[in-house]
């Protein structure tokens, strides 16, 4: 290959042998590899030539607006944006030369022109990256001396705060907005100087997830619970796993003071699955944590129908252990989904150890064992999602309760022309982006379910309440794919439906394509608890059968299932680990204190079966314990040790030796988070059965069945009010159909009851709202 004469300026020299998948290129002479079809701006970051840039963001659209990120190219008479440009055979790039930083400097300047210099007032102080590079400069020229462009500050939502004057139209957040979450609620108005980012009628009415706020390069958009709280620089960074979501969205909590104050996914921190994206609930219901209700000590209830008395962990533990010990095989344990890995796993080994009994249960909304029982293909990764070529969506809303699903879904659909198939009973928001849309009859899925295992009919065509000619555009449609296809099953359908569409799976693979599938589960450790619960009964069946029970987190209602917490009140004792007073605590004759996802170390397994660490933030507030220490301390005072010597590595080093999926993992194995690591779940199994009731099901199905025809609004999950998240207060108004106020330069809090319903002394509040504290803290 020829050799290039050394040059003062430095080069990325890009050079490309014919017929190659990986195009070669020299930097300063040494020669460097990407991929074909790559974009300049990406190859030279990830060489060490960090090219400035506001408005480019990784698998977005291309805006080219900020001109920050100019290079020059050989043969080409003027300076390039490198985020527009695709490496080319033979391609010359000088990345930083007077020429080049005349004009980002120019760039700079200008937009300066209206920025306020308010760093050290601005919350995005220490994480602006208009900051960043003007101070990397050392200095800039501002000769502008015209009045700056300016706007008060204000309220876009109870949740996003505005400051208008710092924008520097990247428009990151109106793509984001568009490509991510489909909802386009943010959008840039007026033209020139004069353009604003803002939304119609002035308030946002989207799913409030703050992606714009972590996008944003500045100060303009910002995080309406958390602002004016500290710096940035004063909080400690710990990565973990959210504790709501099925996605396992990786995201950095910041703490000060062992108070968590903020919770965000910026790249500068965390480098996980989810990127820079989380939603509503991940980002901002973190007040729960440091709640003032927070339960402080172990609590024992003498006498049924007393009240719960403060106690000491000795005594409690003593307490317990004696009447457990009395109860024997007769006592029931169940586990919460949203517990770690090693909390549900302990739970499991006190009942089949300590108390020798089989009675185990996982609180889950749906029972997804089904679904791993009978798998046939390999879980679908949130990558393989985002390069899929089709995706078949049975059943579910993942705009609501997978959020990240979601997103990974719109932008294969958008970015990379994935064809999207949505089969349900309700016509959920996800059908903007689908190819097709079949709309099945209400309590259906049993027939699909079938068509998908052995072949359509017309009677089963019936049934559903469709054509049978959308079930061959279908089957045409799964057949030409070239590329991935990937089968995702939401949790509403039932448990047969699930098991025998996890079955067939496998009959949809050929040469052209593999076959991968998700289950839509509806908590953040809803995989995991099923793994660590082999062998576990139904929750109904648990609590019938035993005469004292152990629970670890609570007991919801669950409408149809005759699932609720009143069926404790009978029974003889009760013992509950828990963050707050709840229903389930109301029966319960001892309530520990347990600690949050904040306060532990430990793991969830995500929906796409990767194992992610939860790392200690805080320590434990008060005098809460993690749930897994708890009950080891009540087995080793009945006499057994579970050998853990109070060390979280050593419960999941028992994981490893004694749950087959996890055999062999250790803590660090999981340090990496942009190395995920899947579980090894066992691939096999017959759905037999589940066919024969689905038949039996099916045959009693009208053949003129009911549709729904609404689309259900934005947030009708995620808004809604749960023990934790009702700790957050701005959520109380989202709730309440996210009312707009009055006065947009005076906080929401400020100006409404936690009901949506406007303060009596509304002008007395508006009058004298804090203006400093948008937050009204």
């Amino acid at each position: 290959m020829e050799r290039l004469a050394p040059s003062t300026r430095r080069n990325t020299w890009l050079r490309y042998p014919v017929l190659r998948l990986l195009r070669r290129r020299r930097r300063n002479g040494t020669e460097v590899e990407a991929e074909k079809g790559a974009t300049l701006i990406d190859v030279c970051r990830e060489n060490e030539n960090n090219i400035p840039a506001f408005c480019y963001y990784k698998d977005l659209a291309v805006q080219a607006s900020c001109r920050m990120c100019l290079v020059r190219i050989d043969k080409m008479p003027k300076l390039q944006t490198s985020c527009t440009i695709k490496v080319t055979d033979g391609m010359a790039v000088t990345t930083a030369s007077p020429e080049i930083e005349k004009a980002q400097r120019a760039m700079g300047e200008f937009l300066l022109v209206n920025h306020p210099l308010d760093c050290p007032v601005c919350d995005r102080g220490g994480e602006c990256e208009l900051q960043e590079v003007i101070f990397d400069w050392g200095d800039v020229e501002e000769r502008f001396t015209e009045r700056k462009n300016v706007a008060p500050e204000k309220y876009l939502s109870t949740i996003v705060a505005n400051d208008p004057q710092r924008c520097i139209l990247c428009k990151r957040c109106t793509r984001v907005c568009d490509e991510w979450m489909g909802e386009d609620a943010i959008e840039a108005g007026n033209r020139g100087s004069n353009t604003v980012i803002g939304t119609y009628g002035g308030w946002l009415d989207c799913s409030q997830c703050g992606n714009c706020i972590e996008v944003c390069p500045t100060g303009t958009l910002l995080d309406g619970v958390y602002r004016h709280e500290t710096r940035p620089w004063e909080l400690e960074q710990t990565i973990s796993t959210d504790t709501y979501s099925s996605d396992g969205m990786q995201l950095s909590i910041g703490s000060r003071g062992g108070a968590v104050h903020r919770i965000v996914a910026r790249d500068r921190y965390v480098n996980g699955l989810n990127g820079e994206f989380l939603d509503v609930k991940a980002r901002f219901a973190h007040e729960f944590i440091n709640h003032p209700t927070r339960l402080k000590t172990p609590m024992i209830r003498y006498t049924k129908g007393g009240k719960l008395i403060p106690a000491t962990w000795d005594a409690a533990i003593q307490f317990v252990s004696d009447k457990l010990a009395d109860y024997g095989s007769s006592v029931g344990v169940i586990a919460s989904p949203r517990l770690t890995n090693e909390s549900v796993f302990t739970l499991k080994r006190f009942a089949t150890e300590v108390v020798k009994s089989n009675n185990f249960a996982v609180s889950d909304r749906f029972d997804i064992s089904s679904v791993f029982d009978n798998l046939s293909v390999p879980l679908a990764t949130h990558k393989d999602i985002r390069n899929a070529a089709t995706i078949l969506l049975i059943g579910g809303e993942p705009e609501e309760e997978q959020t990240y699903t979601a997103k990974q879904i719109r932008q294969a659909v958008r970015n990379g022309g994935a064809k999207l198939i949505v089969v349900n009973d309700t016509p959920i928001r996800l059908i903007a982006q689908a190819s097709q849309f079949i709309h099945v009859n209400k309590n259906s899925y049993d027939a699909f379910a079938l068509v998908l295992s052995d072949s359509a009919t017309d009677d089963l065509a019936k049934k559903l309440g469709i054509e049978l000619s959308e079930i061959e555009t279908l089957s045409k449609t799964l057949g030409e794919t070239e590329g991935d296809l990937i089968i995702m099953i939401g949790g509403d359908l039932p448990v047969e439906a699930q098991a025998a569409i996890a079955s067939a799976a496998a009959n949809y693979g050929s040469d052209k394509h593999s076959v991968s599938l998700l289950p839509l589960v509806p908590y953040n450790n809803s995989v995991g608890a099923n793994d660590m619960a082999d062998g576990k009964k139904s929750v109904l069946d648990v609590i019938n059968g035993s005469k004292a029970l152990l629970i670890g987190g609570s007991i919801s209602e669950q409408p149809g299932t005759g699932i609720s917490p009143q069926l404790l009140q009978n029974k003889e004792f009760v013992v509950v680990q828990e963050l707050f007073e709840t229903e389930t605590t109301q029966y319960a004759d001892v309530v520990f204190p347990a600690a949050s996802f904040a306060e532990v170390d430990g793991t969830y397994t995500n929906n796409t079966g990767f194992v992610q660490r939860v790392r200690k933030a805080i320590d434990p507030i008060h005098q809460t314990k993690p749930d897994w220490m708890i009950t080891s301390m009540i087995a080793k005072e009945m006499g057994v040790d579970f050998g853990y010597n109070l060390s979280t590595t050593a419960v999941f080093k028992a994981i490893a030796d004694g749950v087959p999926a996890y055999a062999g993992l250790r803590y660090p194995d999981l340090k990496d988070e942009s190395r995920p690591v899947q579980v090894k779940h066992k691939i096999g199994g017959s759905s037999n059965n589940a066919i024969d009731t689905l038949n039996t099901r099916v045959g009693s199905l009208p053949d003129n069945g009911e549709k729904n025809n609404v689309t259900p609004k934005v947030g009708h999950k995620l808004h809604r009010l749960t023990t934790m998240t009702s700790k957050t207060a701005q959520f109380h108004l989202l709730a309440h159909g996210n009312p707009k106020p009055e006065n947009l330069l005076v906080a929401p809090l400020q100006q409404f009851e936690l009901d949506g319903s406007p303060k009596q002394n509304l002008a007395e509040a508006v009058g004298a709202g804090d203006r400093s504290n948008p937050g009204g803290r």
